[in-house]
């Protein structure tokens, strides 16, 4: 297929995951012409609602990934590791689906829904609905429930041990997943020792559906859905079924929520995404792992093959994907990708030109993370405090997020978000939205540039030299301000500016050792000469 063949392809199918029928949840029903979820992970709830005014909502964001809001197990010293003090993971060993967590009280979430929407910000809720607590002893959640994972038993839904999936459907002597090419254990067997519910049953479908249901009806506009590769099709599309449309107030009429669901597809496993995009989008962890592959330049990888990247690599189809550069889970070891693959926080200055190029790409819903930061201590490839929960005081309350004057945050939280370099391209995203890629350029190597038709121009420079080059943007005639750099205040540039010409093409310069060797522009950033003032009066 021809590249410009290509671009038009891609974009016709990125225009369609914005404008699905209305009986579909792929749609995100963002406000305003915004496009990108943040995931906020292990947020409170207050906090988010200050960040979704004060931030999120002025700065461009769509939509915030919360961490699940139901009641689960407290995870102390457990006996498999007494080390292990408040996980972030026990945050998916559900307990009951009362509001209750670490995160905050129902009360702060349905006020958090309700401000983050007047702020224009959608919350999309990461559902638990595989399965309850591991082996983490008898006692009580955060709401207060009891439970007991040995019976197993979970007081606060009800759920007893006929609700979950027993020998005559699990095929392993153990009665976890021993194997990831039988379908039937991946789906029917504990994943991690995780009890795991019997989606069949009509009354684990009914509590999943009404625990969904009030989140909907508080106004939340999706979820992401925890471990959907280990539940039949099936069974999601029964549960999806049940669901309310989203409220109309703040939605409009008849309007599904947004369903994306965690299905890990590498290839190589019996389970395969596909299976799921009828009903829903699905996470494509391919997109993580190959741009990372590419831009540490592993097995000679080069930026110019990124060229096709989407379906051209075998991936989802963009209307079916959710992308995203790293996850909580991959940014530990956990996952798809591993530490040769996946960019993270850690390694800034190429995890920045990773999430530049998702963001400038159209391809996807794009979603960036938001972390803590923790002490890695990796031995023999696995790290030993992977399981470091938040930032959090003396009797491990989460501890709210400190934000800097600078935009930046401090105790322990990285805010990624919040980095110039990537919530200038979530502004530049809804810029170019509905724009083709034109005027590709690459060196042949790990040089590349391209335009979003005459909205947005991305240069990237990932080689051992300068790139110093008269490049097309696409753009009008026109000073820019690079919002890689800096950003456009006022009439004036805080960062590197942009000359283009009157036939749309600029001297682009990036040295190779620039802290960020990128250069990003796009129409509302162009500054305004007095002629132009002069001219509009």
């Amino acid at each position: 297929m021809a590249a410009g063949t290509f671009s038009h392809f891609a974009l016709l199918l990125f225009v369609l995951s914005w404008n699905s029928a209305l009986c579909s949840h792929h749609e995100p029903h963002m406000a305003g012409g915004r496009t990108t979820i943040v995931h906020l992970f292990e947020w409170k709830w207050n906090d988010i609602a200050d960040e979704c005014e004060q931030f999120l909502g002025p700065y461009g964001y769509g939509g915030v990934q919360v961490s699940p809001p139901n009641e689960n197990g407290v995870v102390y010293q457990p006996s498999w590791n007494n080390n292990v003090k408040r996980p972030w993971f026990e945050r998916y060993q559900p307990v009951s689906y009362k509001l209750i967590t670490r995160s905050g009280s129902e009360m702060e979430f349905r006020d958090m829904v309700r401000r983050c929407n007047n702020a224009g910000v959608r919350i999309y809720v990461d559902a638990v609905i595989n399965h309850m607590t591991g082996d983490i002893g008898a006692g009580h959640g955060t709401a207060g429930s009891y439970f007991d994972p040995s019976v197993p038993k979970y007081d606060g839904v009800p759920y007893g041990p006929d609700n979950f999936n027993k020998g005559d459907k699990c095929p392993t002597g153990s009665g976890d997943i021993e194997n990831y090419n039988d379908k039937i254990q991946v789906r029917n067997c504990r994943l991690s020792g995780l009890a795991d519910l019997d989606l069949g049953q009509e009354y684990v479908r009914n509590k999943i559906a009404e625990y969904m249901n009030k989140l909907i009806d508080y106004g939340v506009a999706g979820f992401r859905v925890d471990a959907a590769k280990h539940m039949w099709p099936a069974d999601l599309s029964s549960i999806y079924g049940r669901l309310h449309n989203l409220k109309a107030d703040v939605f409009g009429d008849g309007k599904k929520p947004l369903i994306y669901q965690e299905v890990i597809d590498l290839g190589g496993e019996a389970i395969k995404s596909d299976e799921y995009v009828t009903f829903g989008r699905v996470t494509e962890f391919r997109y993580g792992m190959n741009l990372g592959n590419v831009i540490r330049k592993n097995n000679n990888q080069k930026l110019k093959y990124l060229r096709n990247f989407g379906e051209g690599w075998a991936f989802q189809s963009g209307n079916n994907a959710l992308s995203f550069v790293d996850n909580h889970d991959n940014q530990r070891g956990h996952g798809a990708g591993g530490y040769g693959s996946i960019l993270t926080h850690r390694q800034s200055r190429m995890y920045k030109m990773a999430v530049a190029f998702m963001l400038a790409w159209p391809y996807g819903l794009t979603r960036v993370m938001s972390s803590f930061s923790w002490p890695e201590n990796i031995v023999n490839g696995k790290d030993l405090n992977d399981w470091i929960g938040p930032p959090h005081d003396g009797n491990y309350n989460i501890k709210s997020v400190k934000k800097n004057s600078d935009l930046t945050c401090g105790d322990g939280w990285v805010c990624e978000h919040r980095w110039r370099q990537i919530f200038n391209m979530v502004k530049f995203r809804n810029v170019v939205l509905f724009d083709a890629v034109a005027n590709w350029w690459d060196n042949g190597n790990n040089q590349i540039a391209f335009s979003r038709g005459n909205k947005g121009f991305l240069a990237i420079n990932n080689d051992d030299h300068q790139l110093n080059q008269s490049l097309q943007t696409g753009l009008p005639e026109g000073t820019y301000c690079d919002v890689i750099s800096g950003n456009k205040e006022g009439n004036r540039c805080t960062g590197r500016s942009v000359q283009v010409g009157s036939d749309g093409r600029a001297q682009i310069h990036i040295d190779n050792s620039a802290e960020d060797p990128m250069i990003a522009l796009h129409v509302q950033v162009i500054l305004f000469s007095v002629y132009c003032v002069h001219k509009f009066h």
